[in-house]
């Protein structure tokens, strides 16, 4: 569209007309854009320790001798994640698939 006007406008071939077209953003956005950024790096953080803290968990029930199901239902989840996370297999299959 700029670049029909342009070529309107100049009489120029609308293919040899190049733009540059930056957006300036205001401080106060670029400011909420990077606590945006800060706040996402500390829930990537959480999320691995977390996933530290259930697999240390999972680990510790199953040495004392429960089931993966008994593991499931005292940790809240499957009895397969229950495996994957006592086996040393930390990421569910689609998960892995994806990496």
């Amino acid at each position: 569209m700029a670049r029909d006007l342009i070529a309107i406008m100049t009489g120029l071939e609308p293919g040899s007309v190049d733009l540059d077209v930056r957006i300036q953003l205001p401080d106060s956005v670029r400011a909420h854009l990077s606590e945006v950024e800060r706040a996402r790096d500390a829930e990537a953080q959480a999320r691995s320790h977390a996933a530290t803290e259930l697999r240390a968990a999972a680990t510790e029930l199953k040495n004392a001798g429960l089931s993966v199901r008994e593991l499931g239902a005292v940790l809240g989840i499957s009895y397969q994640r229950a495996s994957q996370l006592t086996c040393g297999n930390s990421l569910p299959a689609e998960r892995r698939r994806a990496s």
